[in-house]
């Protein structure tokens, strides 16, 4: 099995990225479409706006966001959906999660790549 990886849509493409795919509900700021080398846009599997908005605003701290964040996860057929497609792409390649918030250390992939390796039954990649 390959890696799931994580990393901003802005770094650059690289050859080794695999199955790109953006797990943002807003399209990136700056990024052409057409350059963008994605696999897939599921934007189903992104946190729900009214809990963006939430935590953007400053009103729920990134613990309470995580955590209704997996809920959210755990409930969504397409996510399920999601982590199989994701499964099988990783039998064969890399998978990238690209994301355009500049915080790389508090933010919804660093939630949404534990629950699909929960999901997946993948210890970790």
């Amino acid at each position: 099995m390959y890696e799931l990886r994580m990393k901003r849509i802005y770094e650059d493409i690289a050859p080794d990225d695999g199955q790109r795919v953006l797990v943002d509900r807003l399209w990136p700021r700056g990024v052409k479409k057409d350059q963008a080398a994605l696999a897939a846009w599921p934007k189903e599997i992104t946190p729900s706006a009214e809990l963006r908005k939430l935590y953007h605003a400053g009103e729920l701290p990134f613990e309470g966001f995580a955590a209704t964040y997996l809920d959210e996860l755990e409930a969504s057929a397409p996510a399920h959906a999601f982590a199989q497609e994701c499964r099988r792409w990783l039998e064969e390649d890399n998978v990238t999660l690209l994301y355009a918030a500049k915080n790389t250390e508090q933010n919804h992939v660093r939630v949404l790549r534990r629950w699909l390796l929960h999901a997946m039954g993948v210890r970790s990649l």
